[in-house]
């Protein structure tokens, strides 16, 4: 992480009024110096050196970032640019974001901090930034031509407004809209309560990220930014399974997620081994009387979703998206079904064309997860991913709730995988399964003296296309 002292250091006064437009050559002067991060690896939580305290989160292939108080304000500074995402190991795509990666860093202030962030401009087009869910003065909202000028390339603004209200938000452009959310120009916002809140409980662990989408094709590496449905990468903070980063707890830990959606659908989020209960929304913290315990919530478009749980199992423990579409990585949208179908012959005379060739569902997809199939390079496996019992046959929004009673308090690090207890595993059966019991044949009708039940076959036609949806 480049400069980052040097930005913790301290500051020049500023002097004057900072206004929304554009900042004044004074301020220009005491420019914060810009931290930037590129790895793609989940970083320690930040704790504050200055400012008012606050228990951090940990952003899942993310960091949090630096500041600097100045005469009581707290100082960031974005630099919208392009950046390049490695969205799992040997795929990376070129992508927009913010100081080095996509999604830009979180910034986590306290309620009540007044907060300015000055946001320099270095793409090829204008951008501004809208502060997602937030209450400020109508000209900060960052709507361009609507509460302000665009920020053209090369130059930078400065926005400045009080944290009013403690929660999850998230920042986003409101320029280029459908270009730049596309190139994945987004960050996620924590206001953290300033002293004990009655809604807002202490956790142990306190994990963000967002839900967005692309559509890149296979070899390929920029997103194709005119894409409304057809997507192909479902991602957890612009990285795919397996290369999203397991969530590691404490046995006991209270473990609070916040996940942001700013992709184009909706995605269930649905954890195994434990109930939660949505504890917050982008409106803030849900009351008491509006909670009860779930396993999956729907995050919409544009929603945040706040949720807690007790990690009182130990496991590695699936958490992921249940669109079961959403669980792959980069494919075709318009691949036939061949299950039950023998081509077999077909298949010699084309791999005597095309030696690499490969039938794809003859018996299913889970083959795919296990072949050393060939791909175009800079492109992910369809289904991926390697457990301790062999392929995982996931992708996109997957990762593991790993619950370790010996993880020790405030480490984050990947504990590996989960031993199993002496007969807590399903293992195969050596013996003779017993009979399954049957429903009355239907030829016997329904009770006594019934006429026999004439036998129906059902026909199933699907869908073609995406006209119907």
């Amino acid at each position: 992480m480049s400069n980052r002292r040097t930005f913790l250091a301290g500051a020049s006064a500023i002097t004057g009024a900072v206004a929304a437009a554009a900042v004044s050559r004074v301020a220009m002067a005491a420019l914060p110096e810009p931290v930037t991060q590129t790895t793609p690896d989940t970083m320690a939580p930040l704790r504050p050196s200055t400012g008012r305290p606050y228990d951090p989160v940990v952003t899942l292939n993310g960091w949090s970032l630096p500041w600097r108080m100045n005469d009581g304000v707290k100082e960031f500074h974005l630099v919208a640019e392009p950046v390049v995402r490695e969205m799992t190991p040997g795929f990376k795509a070129h992508l927009w974001g913010y100081n080095g990666q996509s999604p830009g860093p979180t910034i986590e202030v306290v309620e009540g901090d007044r907060v300015r962030i000055f946001v320099t401009n270095k793409l090829p087009e204008h951008t501004t930034v809208h502060w997602h869910g937030q209450r400020l003065p109508n000209g900060m909202d960052g709507v361009g031509g609507l509460t302000q000028r665009h920020i053209p390339p090369g130059k930078t603004f400065v926005y400045e407004f009080v944290a009013r209200r403690p929660g999850t938000f998230m920042y986003h452009p409101h320029a280029d809209e459908m270009v730049q959310m596309a190139m994945g120009m987004m960050g996620f916002w924590v206001t953290h309560p300033r002293e004990r809140h009655p809604l807002i409980a202490r956790v142990d662990r306190d994990f963000v990220f967002l839900l967005n989408a692309y559509d890149v094709e296979p070899g390929a590496s920029t997103p194709k930014v005119n894409t409304m449905l057809d997507f192909n990468l479902w991602t957890f903070n612009s990285r795919i399974f397996p290369g999203i980063a397991s969530m590691n707890v404490r046995r006991g830990d209270r473990v609070r997620i916040r996940i942001g959606n700013l992709s184009m659908t909706n995605h269930p989020m649905h954890l195994h081994g434990h109930e939660f209960t949505v504890t917050g929304t982008d409106g803030g913290p849900t009351p008491t009387s509006a909670r009860w315990p779930e396993v999956t919530t729907d995050v919409a478009v544009g929603q945040m979703r706040q949720i807690e749980f007790v990690a009182d199992a130990e496991g590695d423990w699936a958490f992921h998206c249940h669109k079961s579409h959403h669980t792959m990585n980069a494919m075709g949208h318009d691949v036939p079904t061949m299950i039950g179908v023998d081509h077999r012959g077909l298949v010699k005379k084309i791999t005597s064309v095309i030696p690499d060739y490969m039938v794809m569902g003859e018996r299913g997809m889970a083959d795919m997860a296990e072949m050393e199939m060939p791909i175009p390079d800079n492109t992910a496996p369809m289904m991926a991913g390697a457990g301790p019992f062999g392929a995982m046959e996931m992708g996109g929004m997957f990762t593991v709730v790993k619950v370790r009673r010996d993880q020790p308090r405030g480490d984050h690090r990947d504990p590996g995988w989960y031993r199993h207890p002496a007969g807590s595993l399903a293992t195969e059966f050596g013996g003779t399964p017993p009979d399954a019991p049957r429903a009355p044949s239907a030829a016997r009708g329904v009770g006594p003296g019934a006429a026999p039940t004439p036998e129906v076959e059902v026909q199933i036609r699907k869908p073609a296309g995406h006209s119907g949806h």
